[in-house]
């Protein structure tokens, strides 16, 4: 599969990747051959890139963390948590750990992978679709600083329901009234959970430097998991854009957590953010130092700025012969751009 702007998908053009509803049901299966109304159902429902299959690029590995049921699995569970917020009723805490678990044990066998965000947002399914990436990058952050799974569970916990205190939240939020204090508020009082879960959610925003909310905090006060989960967190803002801003690539918005680098986010987590991330993922287009153009086919773990890339020849054609290049094999090659 390869990514493209919505703009350029054509009418005929077969998806590549799954799309979910907001409730967690598929919204466009892989594989289906778009049409006028799906892509200008796509384009209002927020899109902007999708996945689409070509034959080209059918052997790239998708390398997903979670697999497409229990990506269903969680966004459904977060549409029945949020919902039960709105209405004022209590969410269920069991449903939520028995989803962890399933998470867990998925990221257990899928921690070599490196993070790619590939999923496709809507409007509809943006808060799910956020915590539940801010979830499986925070877990695999846990195993990279030798969690035990006592703590990856209370911090993946902690990481799914970060967000929960926007629920009835007005915009502008200060002091108590801030996201952040009012999901600690919803989740310290629940006897099944840790406090220092509740602390995800409540220390999430908070800067090493102390600019942060909504106690203003700084280094050590700051707990191990709300660190990670920021990271995490504001990795996925900047990815989908959030605030009016422009969604970046992952290789701007990895820049851009370097920039945070013990100001807003803690050092430490960041280097090992950088060493679980893809900065080039595969399936996208790219230009190298020595002029030529391809598709990023595969990754080296640790190695994020240097993966396989298959070159395409002058017409946009894959080369005879599969020719692809391993920059992790060429120190003098780099990428120069990415192509849209």
């Amino acid at each position: 599969m390869k990514l493209v702007d919505i703009e350029t998908v054509e009418t005929g053009q077969t998806l590549g990747k799954t799309i979910f509803s907001s409730n967690g049901t598929v919204l466009l299966s892989k594989g289906v051959q778009l049409t006028v109304y799906m892509i200008s159902t796509l384009k209002r429902l927020g899109v902007t890139t999708v996945y689409l299959d070509n034959p080209m690029y059918r052997d790239i590995p998708e390398d997903e963390v979670l697999n497409d049921e229990t990506k269903r699995a969680v966004i459904h569970l977060m549409s029945e948590t949020f919902e039960s917020l709105r209405s004022g009723k209590a969410f269920n805490t069991k449903a939520v750990s028995q989803t962890v678990d399933e998470m867990l044990d998925e990221i257990l066998k899928n921690q070599n992978m490196l993070v790619q965000l590939s999923d496709i947002r809507t409007e509809d399914n943006a808060m799910f679709m956020h915590a539940m990436n801010v979830c499986m990058i925070s877990c695999l952050l846990g195993l990279n600083m030798g969690l035990n799974m006592i703590q990856l569970k209370e911090l993946a916990i902690g990481a799914l329901l970060h967000d929960i205190g926007k629920i009835g939240a007005p915009e502008e939020q200060e002091g108590r009234m801030h996201h952040a204090w009012r999901g600690f508020e919803l989740i310290k009082n629940k006897r099944e959970y840790s406090l220092l879960i509740a602390h995800v959610a409540f220390q999430h925003h908070e800067s090493v430097d102390g600019s942060g909310a909504p106690r203003g905090l700084t280094g050590d006060d700051i707990h191990t998991y709300a660190k990670i989960a920021a990271v995490a967190n504001v990795y996925d803002n900047l990815i989908y854009g959030t605030d009016g801003e422009a969604p970046l690539l992952p290789h701007e918005a990895c820049e851009r957590l370097n920039a945070m680098s013990g100001t807003r986010l803690d050092h430490e987590v960041l280097i090992q953010f950088m060493r679980i991330v893809s900065i080039y993922p595969n399936g996208i287009s790219v230009r190298l130092t020595n002029r030529q153009i391809g598709v990023v086919v595969g990754q080296h773990r640790g190695l994020p700025g240097r993966p396989v890339v298959r070159i395409l020849n002058k017409d946009g054609d894959e080369a005879v012969g599969f020719n692809e290049m391993d920059l992790a094999q060429h120190p003098t090659v780099f990428i120069e751009s990415v192509l849209s």
